[in-house]
C-alpha cells in the first residue's frame, strides 16, 4: 500500500474510533440548561450537596391564555400549592450520580398532570440527555425523552 494512503487510512480509523470514545466520567456534566423534548420549557440542572435538582427557568408560553397571568401549578394535588408560579419551580429532585454518566434515584414533578414520577438521567453526549420517568419505582413502566443542552 502506498505510504500516503496508509497514513490517510490510519488517520480515518482513529477519527472514526474517537467518535465512539466514551464520555469522561464527570458527575457535574449534567449541570446547565436543558431544553425539554417538546421544546416548551428549559430546566436548569444544578447541584446541591451531592444531589442534583432541576428548576424551570424558561417557558415558551409563560402566561395562562385565559387570564394572561403567569402560569401556576393548578394541577397540584395539594390545593395550597396551586397558586405557586411554574417559572422557577423545582421539578427535579434528589438525583444521585452513579458513575458512567448516569444519575438515578430521583423524582420529577410534571405540572401538566400534578404527578411525581421516579426518574433517571443518562448523558448520551455533551449536548443530549435522556430523561427516563417512570411509575412506582418500576423503570419498565415509563418513558424516555431526550433533552438538548441550551448554549
Amino acid at each position: 500500500m502506498n505510504p500516503c494512503r496508509l497514513v490517510i487510512f490510519v488517520f480515518l480509523c482513529l477519527l472514526t474510533l474517537s467518535a465512539y470514545a466514551p464520555l469522561p466520567d464527570n458527575p457535574d456534566a449534567v449541570e446547565g440548561k436543558w431544553l425539554s423534548a417538546r421544546k416548551k420549557n428549559q430546566v436548569q440542572i444544578f447541584k446541591q450537596g451531592n444531589k442534583y435538582f432541576g428548576r424551570i427557568v424558561w417557558m415558551a408560553e409563560p402566561n395562562d391564555p385565559e387570564t394572561n397571568r403567569p402560569k401556576t401549578d393548578r394541577e397540584n394535588p395539594d390545593e395550597k400549592l396551586r397558586n405557586r408560579p411554574l417559572l422557577n419551580l423545582v421539578i427535579m429532585t434528589n438525583l444521585t450520580y452513579k458513575g458512567n454518566n448516569v444519575w438515578t434515584d430521583g423524582q420529577i414533578y410534571n405540572p401538566e398532570d400534578g404527578k411525581t414520577y421516579s426518574c433517571d438521567l443518562t448523558l448520551k453526549d455533551p449536548n443530549s440527555l435522556d430523561l427516563h420517568g417512570y411509575v412506582m419505582g418500576i423503570p419498565l413502566l415509563g418513558k424516555t425523552k431526550t433533552w438538548t443542552r441550551v448554549r
